[in-house]
């Protein structure tokens, strides 16, 4: 999959409209090669489900196709966040920045232009989706999966740009895990697979009862981590998500949780700009206390356990079941 994206990013600088578009391809080649490639793993297992010979340079392609997708939401993702770094380097959107012409605003220039390159991404997946080698059926019959798919995120973004609610209702929590990451991390990866290999409805509700549980488990595991995770191995502030003030189903627990004293200190610090390392080790403690993380940590262990019980109705492949257990187990035991 590494080589199908070089072959079509030397494709976009061998065929590049102005002379501005060789450098923003590197920026891309640059920012795809820290990935883990879940998506097209995920979405491999379910070509395999589906029927598909897992030596078809087709399913390569779509791997690849989802990769850039990721790659778009993520460069967006850090726009919306005011992020600084992702896998231990400037965010696109600071780096850009740092190339600006002389006079410009270098702030304005990074955000908008890593707005555009977000959008290039988005749209050189559908390019490679369609220059794939699938049959036009099949990419007609995933088209629904994957129009839902990219509608999922949209609003799973929108949804995290509402940081200001507070209060016990944790159900707003559970629609950004399950609209912003759990559905197009897992289950619609899988399901892209498996009906652009020729599967039947049937076998795309099977990937559901696999994807959904382990998608949420994923969401959860990277909350935590965007708490107490190791900036070193994450790649990212571990206090990011605290000065965000972001109310993940971790944060939205701790606030149920609390007492008065802690609710205070919730209200004085989450979501605070100038968040010290302090205050955020304070938020930490009353997350411990209340023993939110460990109720977190649960949340995972059971969903992870659906998943792997889902496998036997899914019924992949041998090969594609073993691949499917040791995502399942770097999903949600992940350090990053």
């Amino acid at each position: 999959m590494d080589a199908s994206l070089a072959r079509f990013l030397d494709s976009q600088v061998r065929d590049a409209p102005d002379a501005c578009v060789p450098p923003l391809v590197e920026v891309v080649r640059d920012f795809l090669a820290g990935g883990k490639r879940l998506r097209p793993l995920f979405a491999a297992c379910g070509w395999a489900t589906g029927g598909g010979d897992r030596d078809d340079p087709a399913a390569v392609r779509v791997g690849a196709a989802l990769e850039l997708f990721h790659a778009f939401a993520l460069i967006h993702d850090d726009v919306m966040d005011s992020s600084d770094s992702r896998r231990g380097q400037p965010t696109v959107h600071r780096l850009l920045a740092g190339r600006a012409p002389d006079g410009s605003d270098a702030e304005h220039f990074g955000l908008s232009a890593a707005i555009l390159l977000g959008d290039l991404c988005l749209v050189w997946s559908d390019e490679l989706l369609h220059a794939s080698g699938i049959a036009p059926e099949r990419l007609h019959a995933a088209r629904s999966v994957l129009n839902t798919m990219r509608t999922e995120i949209m609003a799973g973004q929108y949804l995290d740009l509402d940081v200001t609610a507070v209060g016990d209702e944790i159900e707003g929590a559970w629609r950004v895990v399950r609209q912003k990451t759990a559905a197009y991390t897992v289950k619609r990866p899988l399901q892209l697979g498996a009906l652009l290999a020729g599967a039947d409805e049937d076998v795309v509700r099977r990937c559901a009862e696999f994807g959904d549980p382990l998608g949420e488990a994923f969401q959860l595991r990277d909350d935590l981590l965007g708490v107490f995770g190791n900036e070193v191995t994450t790649g990212k502030p571990s206090d990011d998500d605290l000065r965000a003030g972001k109310w993940t189903v971790l944060m939205r627990l701790t606030w149920q949780r609390a007492d008065a004293s802690q609710r205070a200190v919730i209200e004085e610090l989450h979501g605070s700009a100038d968040l010290s390392a302090g205050g955020a080790q304070r938020l930490r403690e009353i997350i411990r206390d209340t023993a939110a993380d460990a109720e977190v940590e649960a949340m995972i262990s059971a969903r992870y356990e659906r998943a792997v019980a889902a496998l036997d109705v899914l019924a992949p492949p041998p090969w594609a079941e073993a691949a499917l257990l040791e995502l399942a187990d770097r999903s949600t035991h992940r350090a990053r």
